[in-house]
């Protein structure tokens, strides 16, 4: 069996900006996956894309993309990434005819069939300006762009933040066939914990420029749970299982750390499976 590569890989990486601080930051994501970045607003998601593409420099730290160490060979491993950020990237003025003629200039790879054959598909007019398009249609133009070098990574920031469900939903079709191909990877920053519970396969968490948790989604999910329960009962509950309580005049929430073995030790308690928004909430407020 052949080993899994990681396409990216981050180790002990910091970024110290004074009233905010990238602290010690330490994750993986393996070659064919989707990795489901999140955090809330403001907890350090786009500083660490913004290193990982190396737009801003790190105070210490290593960052390899490809096994290739960032600072020494960003503009060669940016032939081979995809990027997609919440703002289009575009002037307004410009149409589909311009971004060609400017890409075909930055990109070696860059394939006009492929880039017209996507603004088709995706219904997007090559003669009008894309400041009128709306933020959907922007969105779907970024992702035509990232995907017409032949790119073998896909970094995205927000992509389908601000977006109808139907348009999600259609974004998230598009992520999903670019990872059939086995040396395609996505890293896809996100707040939305409902889109990467449908498409996700590994997940980074990270809270006020904190690693909280990483890991494969499933395992994840599988490994949590939930226990709603009396305040008298909630004392109960094993210290190193609770990773938060929730204690309200109707009862206790309490997020575990190992529902399984929760569920053996209390079966007088419903342990329930947790969902990545409420594991990632529970965790955010035991944080603070």
């Amino acid at each position: 069996m052949d080993e899994i590569k990681n396409v990216i890989e981050l180790e002990k990486v910091t970024k110290d900006y004074g009233d905010f601080k990238l602290d010690n930051i330490s994750f993986s994501v393996p070659e064919g996956s989707v990795c489901g970045f999140i955090g809330q607003n403001g907890a350090g998601k786009t500083t660490t894309i913004n290193l990982i593409l190396d737009v801003i420099k790190r105070d210490a730290g290593e960052i390899r993309v490809f096994g290739e160490s960032v600072d020494k060979n960003s503009a060669d491993l940016r032939e081979d990434i995809g990027v997609v950020f919440a703002e289009m990237g575009f002037h307004e003025f410009m149409n589909g005819k311009d971004i060609d003629i400017m890409m075909k200039n930055i990109y070696k790879n860059w394939d006009e069939e492929t880039f017209f054959g996507y603004l088709k598909r995706f219904s997007l007019p090559s003669k009008k300006k894309c400041g009128t398009f709306s933020r959907g249609m922007q969105m779907k133009l970024q992702i035509a762009v990232a995907l017409s070098h032949h790119a073998k990574l896909l970094i995205m920031d927000e992509p389908t933040s601000g977006l109808d469900p139907i348009v999600r939903n259609e974004m998230l079709d598009i992520f999903r066939e670019f990872v059939i191909e086995e040396d395609h990877t996505i890293l896809l920053s996100s707040h939305i914990t409902e889109d990467l519970e449908k498409i996700a396969d590994e997940v980074v968490f990270i809270n006020g420029g904190k690693l909280v948790i990483a890991g494969n989604k499933d395992e994840l999910l599988e490994r949590h749970g939930l226990i709603k329960c009396r305040k008298e009962d909630a004392e109960k509950i094993s210290a190193p299982l609770v990773v938060h309580k929730e204690i309200s005049s109707l009862g206790a929430e309490i997020l575990i750390n190992d529902r399984h073995a929760a569920a053996r030790l209390y079966p007088d308690l419903l342990t329930e499976p947790a969902s990545l928004e409420q594991i990632m909430l529970h965790y955010v407020s035991e944080m603070r």
